[in-house]
């Protein structure tokens, strides 16, 4: 199985639409066989999702995700885990634990808000819909 994980600095990135990197592991169902950093080239929310399917991905692990983006990766037959933090390496062996933390609900809506370039997804712009705070 191909995962992708947005990252960066080793961490889960999080914010799916301006991922610079993705790391890509190749797995079997226990353990992770092989994996790489590739560089998305400056893809948009948009070109992202063919990106991943360009790559044969069939999960994607990732911190806050718009609903477009949601959209595009289920046309590309993308399984995905939104709302996932921390260590990249750590998470996919979560997920292939089965004991992946993650948040399917989770919608980034940034968009709808006027703010700075330093808006990071998580703080305000992500609502987990259905959980209470």
């Amino acid at each position: 199985m191909k995962i992708a994980v947005t990252y960066e600095n080793g961490q889960v990135f999080q914010h799916f639409g301006h991922s610079e990197q993705f790391k890509i592991y190749e797995t079997d169902e226990h353990s992770i066989l092989s994996s790489e950093v590739a560089d998305t080239n400056g893809s948009g929310h948009g070109a992202l999702a063919g990106f991943l399917k360009d790559y044969g991905i069939e999960v994607l692990i990732c911190g806050g995700i718009g609903g477009g983006a949601r959209t595009a990766l289920a046309e590309a037959g993308i399984t995905l885990y939104p709302g996932a933090k921390g260590d990249a390496d750590e998470q996919v062996k979560a997920l292939l634990a089965g004991n992946l933390n993650y948040q399917p609900d989770i919608v980034c809506d940034h968009h709808n808000h006027a703010h700075g370039e330093g808006h990071t997804c998580g703080e305000h712009g992500c609502k987990d819909h259905g959980t209470a705070h």
